[in-house]
């Protein structure tokens, strides 16, 4: 064997990973699992891979059936995921109905949600106090459904959800609404002009699509109580739309959600590799080459 087919062999051994969803170019997720595998001295590929709408199944399947070990699942996929991991759910996803983390065992698919996970260890980095706090979630979508759980079992007093159509919202509360009770929250859901509360919320979650547009979602002015954190789920290089709007109420902390990203990846790699990265100097560096891209 020659030194060019040694290297191809070499390369085909090291364990296969990757994103799946559509669109997914902009996906950092790439640089952040090589990084977490710089960090922890393991060997990976990790890929991102354009899914056809129509073709999720095929493509995932076509995926693993090549030798590939895990997956990590984005918009719109989430939902399928799910339904295709049914048999060998985790606890989180099962309660989600939504799947971020795919992977292989025995020839079976097995499904997990990491992204309360992600931001609940987001927040707690940040230093939000969630224990007793008032918030509110804004949209209804696959963002919220996966982050619902472990918002409830933060130990806050208060959770009420807004949305566009306020029957998705609606709907999305009635399926929680036993584990709130468990956990001694008040929960509500409503739609967005139902966002208003006295004395104000102490953390507002943007869950909804509108940072990737221009516009910030309507919302009442005047729902921020005093200290609140304001924090979207999606990441730029520049304040999101949302981090804008919020900053114009007079709210002094924002974030937008990298550390999320970052700690929902390191959930995942733990689930795959068994290790736990630290997610602090993975999010300095995507956050360099975010400011870097100004």
């Amino acid at each position: 064997m020659n030194d060019t087919q040694s290297g191809k062999t070499q390369q085909a051994q090291i364990p296969r990973f990757a994103v799946i969803g559509h669109p997914v170019k902009h996906s950092r997720s790439p640089a952040i699992h090589q990084l977490f595998g710089q960090q922890t001295g393991i060997a990976l590929q990790y890929s991102r891979i354009e899914a056809p709408t129509d073709a999720f199944a095929s493509t995932l399947n076509d995926f693993f059936s090549q030798g590939g070990r895990g997956l990590n699942v984005t918009v719109p996929f989430k939902q399928q995921a799910w339904q295709l991991a049914s048999a060998h759910l985790s606890a989180r996803a099962r309660t989600a109905q939504a799947v971020n983390t795919l992977w292989m065992h025995e020839g079976a698919l097995h499904g997990c949600n990491t992204d309360g996970v992600g931001l609940v260890r987001d927040l707690q980095r940040l230093g939000v106090q969630c224990k007793d706090a008032r918030i509110l979630m804004i949209g209804a979508g696959g963002a919220a459904r996966g982050v619902m759980g472990p918002l409830l079992e933060t130990g806050c007093a208060e959770l009420r959800v807004v949305n566009r159509t306020p029957e998705r919202a609606r709907d999305l509360m009635a399926g929680w609404q036993p584990v709130a009770r468990a956990s001694g929250v008040t929960l509500s859901a409503g739609g967005l002009q139902q966002a208003s509360h006295q004395p104000g919320w102490d953390l507002v979650i943007n869950a909804s699509a509108s940072s990737l547009g221009e516009a910030p979602p309507d919302i009442p002015s005047g729902i921020y109580a005093p200290g609140a954190w304001a924090y979207d789920m999606m990441y730029s290089a520049r304040p999101t739309p949302y981090m804008q709007q919020a900053i114009r109420e007079g709210v002094c902390h924002t974030a937008d959600g990298l550390g999320m990203l970052v700690a929902q990846a390191a959930e995942s790699f733990l689930i795959w590799h068994g290790v736990t990265p630290a997610i602090e100097p993975v999010i300095a560096a995507i956050r360099a080459e975010l400011d870097a891209s100004i």
